[in-house]
């Protein structure tokens, strides 16, 4: 699984963080560990320390937040991904899919107006 930043995705400077380049199993191992770290265990989640992803040209942090406001950044290369305790169990459920087979398809994490949205995509395209 690789996680990575890329700038400018369109005409209205939209940015977007990606985890992508992995199988069901992989997806599986991920939505248990932000299921563990945030849901159950009540802790920040780097995901840079994760064993299975290979953090490309940024770092992120999953934290918990008492409104969801997504993914913010000071510099484009340190982000942190600021939801409720609610808007970790809706990405939970939007990674579901991914774990069930191998697919070709993609998922926006979450649905809030920020410059920068998360995408998981085990092809990298969206």
């Amino acid at each position: 699984m690789q996680l990575d930043y890329i700038d400018n995705i369109n005409e209205y400077g939209d940015n977007i963080v990606r985890l992508y380049d992995f199988n069901s199993a992989e997806a599986e191992k991920f939505k248990q560990i932000v299921k563990l770290t945030l849901i159950t265990n009540n802790k920040q989640l780097n995901l840079s320390d994760v064993d299975f992803i290979h953090a490309r040209n940024c770092k992120m942090t999953l934290r918990i937040s008492d409104e969801d406001l997504g993914i913010s950044t000071t510099n484009k290369k340190k982000f942190f991904c600021d939801l409720t305790i609610e808007g970790y169990n809706h990405l939970i459920l939007l990674l579901e899919p991914f774990c069930k087979k191998e697919t070709k398809g993609y998922q926006w994490l979450y649905d809030i107006d920020s410059s920068t949205d998360f995408l998981f995509s085990p092809g990298g395209t969206w």
